[in-house]
């Protein structure tokens, strides 16, 4: 740590405003204090809608200017400047170079129409006044330093030509390329697999120390900061609730809101039979010292048993695509290669491994959506495979699937009404559609929605509630089997927690099978009976869940469960 005591970057009275129409606006941010210490890693922890990276953004100078005023009594002093003084030019000059921000998406971010290389050396020539041939001699060594295999051909890549976490290398390379004093990371592992996520985890905290630059890291998932940062400031509805000394936090919590952050996530040491959601203790429903809803709370048993009744049984399935190699040449890949397992009726087989493994391809052959190169896939004695579309007809609403994205998922177009009544009407589920509406008022109860949510749009509604509407409509089907893929890896850790409880409830009342498809291992823990490994196509292992995370025996599994973020600092 730097001996000098000023803050590198200090905010004081933060208010961010936007309007909404003519008639109305909504304060963001309100009134947010903070600072980030020269040489240290902060962390801005809050849900989605806390104000943290509009924050940021005010800091960046990148709100939009047609609906947004930070108010005039706010303050941002960088390396003792008064931002919001400065003229736009001034501005453009110090952001880039000595303020950087990572963004979330780096597929949103990275231009994909030139090269990482270009985009990369376009930052060194803007502010650093290289030439072309300093620029990419910069450029390789900066692809180098942020781990990206062979930079000499991976300099001349697009960004589709390279994984989610090359991508998000590529953003570090490009932030870091002119030595900012500050970098801003904007929730920078989201998206990542667990093992990718730790790789640039433990990659920002290296350049940290060499750089000797701070860093604000911005985050939902306290699990991450325990590895990460020197101090936490925690946001909620645009305003500060607690701040102090990472340790000091995760160990002494004084505000029921952080201890509900702290307890959402799914413990890797314990099943209870509810996850502890926000509102527990914001009603004071916790107990004092954040030790969740109750002491002791009731434990929930996984696993599977001798007399379980198969429901799907799958036998080397496998899937292969034609890919082009060249201008006229073909070449095939094999993305999913012999999988075989068995799915008990009322049980949850939990699917893990990073991107690419087949996970997702697995999960959409067994549906057909699509076409399977090999194998079998007997639902109650019937090879779904096998069959023809008029055989399979029957079958489909049987086996349904929860998307990843509630915003890509469902019609934007259509009221929830419409949504919930136009698959019960496919499949002439319900006597009219008087009966239909009944059934479609009682899923909304039983997914936790009001009545009033029937005549409303997908866009009125938060994610978690999003992911609620497309659980109902996936339920209009009497299903047997739900494929729940990464259905929950978007959301909040409370939004999780309470979609989670609301899949367990649905098993437990109804019966269900689950094939739960995630990278998030300890979501997979707290649902699964059986976990199931895989990698590069293949399975890799395949126990009872708690033996394999209490034992793992593949290499590969092991170095999984070893890239969960524990959230204990250092």
């Amino acid at each position: 740590m730097t001996n000098d005591p000023t803050p590198l970057l200090e905010v004081r009275g933060l208010r961010v405003g936007f309007r909404i129409d003519r008639h109305s606006s909504f304060e963001a941010v309100k009134g947010v204090s903070f600072g980030v210490p020269r040489n240290a890693t902060v962390a801005l922890v809050g849900e989605s809608g806390s104000g943290k990276s509009v924050s940021a953004l005010a800091v960046m100078g990148l709100l939009p200017a047609e609906n947004s005023s930070v108010d005039a009594l706010s303050s941002i002093v960088f390396d003792g400047r008064e931002l919001l003084q400065l003229t736009p030019r001034e501005r453009r000059a110090l952001c880039g170079k000595d303020i950087a921000m990572i963004f979330q998406e780096p597929m949103s971010s990275l231009n994909p129409v030139f090269t990482v290389g270009y985009q990369i050396a376009e930052v060194l020539r803007l502010h650093m006044g290289m030439n072309g041939r300093q620029a990419r001699l910069r450029t390789l060594a900066l692809l180098d330093e942020v781990g990206i295999p062979d930079p000499a051909h991976k300099i001349d890549a697009y960004p589709n030509q390279l994984s989610g976490g090359q991508q998000q290398r590529v953003m570090i390379a490009m932030a870091i390329a002119c030595e900012p004093k500050l970098l801003i990371a904007d929730e920078p592992t989201t998206a990542l697999d667990v093992t990718i996520q730790k790789q640039i985890m433990a990659l920002l905290a290296a350049l940290q120390k060499k750089r000797q630059m701070s860093i604000l890291f911005i985050t939902h998932d306290l699990a991450l900061v325990g590895e990460i940062a020197d101090h936490v400031i925690v946001m909620r509805h645009g305003e500060v609730r607690e701040a102090g000394a990472v340790r000091q936090i995760f160990e002494r919590p004084q505000d029921a809101y952080t201890r509900a952050l702290l307890h959402c996530r799914p413990p890797l040491d314990a099943r209870p039979w509810r996850l502890p959601v926000i509102g527990d203790y914001l009603a004071g429903a916790a107990l004092a010292g954040g030790q969740g809803a109750a002491a002791h709370p009731p434990q929930r048993v996984r696993g599977s048993a001798a007399g379980d009744t198969p429901l799907l049984v799958v036998d080397q399935l496998s899937k292969s695509f034609q890919l082009r190699d060249g201008w006229f040449g073909r070449r095939e890949f094999q993305a999913v290669k012999d999988v075989s397992f068995t799915l008990a009726r009322g049980k949850t087989l939990g699917i893990v491994g990073e991107s690419g493994s087949g996970k997702t391809t697995l999960g959409l052959t067994l549906l057909r959506l699509h076409r399977a190169s090999g194998g079998s896939a007997l639902f109650e004695g019937r090879d779904l495979l096998a069959m023809s579309a008029s055989q399979y007809r029957p079958y489909k609403r049987r086996i349904q699937i929860i998307f990843q994205n509630p915003y890509a998922s469902l019609n934007p177009r259509f009221t929830v009404g419409q949504i919930l009544l136009e698959p019960m009407r496919i499949h002439r589920i319900g006597a009219d559609d008087r009966a239909r509406t009944a059934a479609a008022y009682l899923l909304l109860e039983k997914v936790g929605l009001p009545a009033h949510a029937l005549h409303r749009y997908p866009h009125e509604f938060s994610g978690g509630q999003r992911q609620r509407i497309a659980i109902a409509r996936c339920l209009t089907m009497q299903p047997d089997i739900l494929v729940c893929d990464e259905s929950v890896s978007a959301l909040d850790v409370s939004v999780q927690a309470q979609v989670l409880n609301l899949l367990q409830d649905l098993q437990d009342e109804l019966g269900l099978s689950y094939i739960f498809i995630s990278h998030d291992l300890a979501v997979v823990r707290y649902m699964a009976d059986q976990v199931m490994v895989m990698h590069q196509g293949r399975v890799v292992e395949m126990a009872d869940a708690d033996q394999l995370y209490r034992q793992p025996q593949h290499p590969y599994t092991q170095a999984l469960l070893s890239a969960i973020p524990r959230g204990v600092p250092l």
